[in-house]
């Protein structure tokens, strides 16, 4: 595979600089926004974007230039916050078990005090009608459960444990560009 890493962050960029030469890895780091790369179309076999462009860019931006960037057939992955946790979360707080927003409120959505910053949580609809207005097809969504040994830690502070025992904390998104 030949892999080319992207981020909007100079400093998760100079992490990946360092895990590459800690573990003997070199290929390409962009910094640039998922939402404007500056590639060539159709670049890639396969796209993936674990909690980056997935939460923090357009996804209409996002999605769009990934379609832009993958050849026909190709493949896009991604991970975000399930649907259900953005519900259950308070704009301060951890993740609670009680609704929180109303699924309207779902979308561009700007968290304030000491987690700032703005994050896209879309409905599955809406998510589903941009990515196949974008030649996409979904091929699965994971809604996925924490292990039953999952304890709180300090990485993750707003899910706890046990709420991501019982209902799913992550979401895996899989589509094909069509060919």
């Amino acid at each position: 595979a030949r892999v080319t890493g992207l981020d909007v962050t100079p400093a998760q960029l100079e992490t990946a600089r360092r895990m590459q030469g800690e573990f003997n890895l070199h290929f390409p780091l962009i910094e640039a926004s998922a939402e404007d790369v500056p590639l060539p179309d159709a670049s890639f076999d396969v796209a993936v974007s674990e909690y980056g462009a997935s939460i923090w860019a357009d996804p209409d931006l996002w999605i769009a230039e990934a379609a832009r960037l993958l050849r026909p057939g190709g493949r896009l992955a991604f991970l975000v916050n399930s649907t259900l946790s953005i519900l259950c979360s308070p704009d301060e707080g951890k993740v609670e078990e009680r609704l929180q927003r109303g699924h309207a409120d779902l979308g561009r959505i700007e968290w304030p005090g000491e987690d700032e910053g703005v994050n896209y949580h879309l409905p599955h609809g809406e998510l589903i009608r941009i990515l196949r207005a974008n030649r996409f097809e979904v091929e699965a969504l994971h809604e996925r459960l924490a292990p039953e040994d999952t304890e709180d830690h300090g990485y993750y502070d707003f899910m706890p444990a046990e709420w991501a025992r019982r209902w799913p904390a992550e979401e895996i998104w899989v589509a094909r560009k069509a060919v």
